[in-house]
């Protein structure tokens, strides 16, 4: 089993290096990815559309699916979606743009509702774990 870490240069890099992006289990039979909780933020590290559900939701599975790819995954990979909405009356915005995202069988999935996230303004974080088969 080899562990990595990673950061792919295709999505600007987490705030102060606080955290990874990616981690990456290679397995004899493939590949586990874990991708760390991603939220609605440019690349300048501003918030995207503040207060806006379903734009926020767009930009953050644009950012997982260049993190899937950088590792040569794509959302048919994923196996598990955790979810993280400040209000949970948002899940109509959120999950229409999650049923373009993933059109065949959902993933497994889990949503709560938080009494906050890191920055103003955000109102949805979502994490992503993927299964890929050996290169």
């Amino acid at each position: 089993m080899k562990v990595t870490l990673d950061n792919p240069t295709s999505v600007a890099a987490p705030f102060a290096d606080r955290f990874t992006n990616v981690a990456r289990v290679d397995l004899p039979g493939g590949a586990l990815l874990t991708l760390s909780g991603q939220t609605a933020i440019d690349d300048n590290g501003d918030v995207v559309a503040p207060g806006d559900t379903g734009a926020q939701t767009e930009r953050i599975f644009e950012i997982i699916g260049r993190l899937l790819a950088a590792h040569g995954a794509g959302f048919a990979d994923v196996l598990h979606v955790r979810t993280f909405l400040l209000d949970l009356g948002d899940l109509p915005a959120y999950g229409k743009i999650r049923r373009q995202v993933f059109p065949g069988p959902p993933p497994a999935s889990t949503t709560v509702q938080v009494s906050g996230l890191f920055l103003p303004g955000l109102t949805v974080e979502v994490e992503v774990t993927a299964a890929i088969a050996p290169a």
